[in-house]
């Protein structure tokens, strides 16, 4: 049971006329989620959240926020609780020097959770966000009835030659010029060109120069930086939810994927359900990194009709113990 929250005086909501209200025509005329905060372990933690019935935690990648999903709640608070947190170090949470590792976020929607009163939730996980959904399945597989992976890290080592480049040491000096006009031009310049050519990156162009402009202090790149070098070095993604994937055989499984993912190669995707045969695979033709922006209605479709027809996953203990024992399958 989902207890009732109070709205913070400091609470930011999203102008209709915004990129992420606008990105699906429905969401101009409903009521969109304002930004809440609650403080954990003395970090103020952010979060959007609407809707009644059963939970969806929907997380987002590295750099973003929950704003990512504005465009999509209204219409899954229709029939669920929705709740967006912005992961620590992103969006309106604070940014310390702290643990920004997989293991580390998974702990914080725990708490975000316990705070809730949410004993357990779908949790969907775009990006980075998908390599934290699949480690709280991990951590706390009491704690999710449905795992959704979105254009998911911590599959496969390949990963976007940017992410590389940003995760390498001293990389931070590369991050400052974003700061100054100049510098967030020659990113726009950049993001331009590889959409005139047809790269798969421009297809996220506008998505990309988002996240970049969202780094303006210190604090916010430094934050960027650990969460990136913790999951990706310049060889690679340094994570992998491969050899841990078995444990979660009984739980309903949605992979989602843009056909030409220019962060995260698509080739993730069938790995990821190659691992996990009873998963459902979705490729989203048209898409790049963002399948839900690309295309929001299908998205929605596709989510409803995976939660309406699956039944939320049941921990048994005596049976995880026993495929710990037996090992992951060669």
């Amino acid at each position: 049971m989902v207890k009732s929250t109070t709205r913070s005086t400091h609470d930011e909501p999203d102008s209709p006329d915004s990129p992420h209200a606008s990105a699906t025509a429905p969401v101009r005329r409903q009521r969109l989620p304002s930004v809440r905060y609650q403080t954990i372990h003395g970090h103020r933690r952010a979060y959007r959240m609407m809707g009644d019935g059963p939970p969806i935690f929907l997380i987002h990648g590295i750099g973003d926020s929950s704003a990512s999903w504005v465009p999509i709640m209204p219409k899954l608070a229709e029939t669920h609780t929705v709740i967006a947190p912005d992961l620590l170090g992103h969006g309106n949470s604070d940014k310390p020097r702290a643990d920004y590792s997989a293991a580390a976020y998974a702990n914080g929607m725990r708490d975000l959770m316990e705070y809730l009163g949410i004993d357990h939730a779908t949790v969907v996980g775009h990006s980075l966000g998908g390599g934290v959904a699949a480690q709280i399945a991990y951590q706390y597989p009491d704690r999710v009835d449905r795992l959704v992976l979105v254009s998911s890290g911590g599959i496969g080592r390949e990963v976007s030659p940017l992410l590389r480049l940003c995760a390498a040491p001293m990389s931070d000096a590369l991050l400052i010029p974003i700061r100054l006009p100049l510098g967030r031009l020659g990113i726009s310049l950049a993001l331009a060109a590889l959409k005139a050519v047809g790269h798969d990156l421009g297809r996220d162009a506008d998505e990309l120069r988002r996240v970049f402009e969202s780094l303006p202090d210190g604090s916010t790149r430094g934050a960027f930086t650990r969460t990136l070098r913790s999951v990706v070095d310049w060889r690679g993604q340094v994570v992998t939810m491969l050899d841990r994937c078995y444990l979660v055989e009984k739980m309903p499984v949605l992979i989602l994927w843009g056909e030409h993912d220019g962060v995260i190669p698509v080739s993730h995707a069938h790995l990821a359900h190659q691992a996990l045969p009873s998963s459902e695979l979705v490729i989203f033709e048209e898409a790049g990194h963002f399948p839900h922006h690309t295309d929001p209605d299908r998205f929605l479709e596709v989510l409803r009709t995976f939660i309406d027809t699956t039944e939320p996953a049941v921990y048994e203990r005596d049976h995880w113990r026993e495929l710990l024992r037996e090992g992951r399958p060669a």
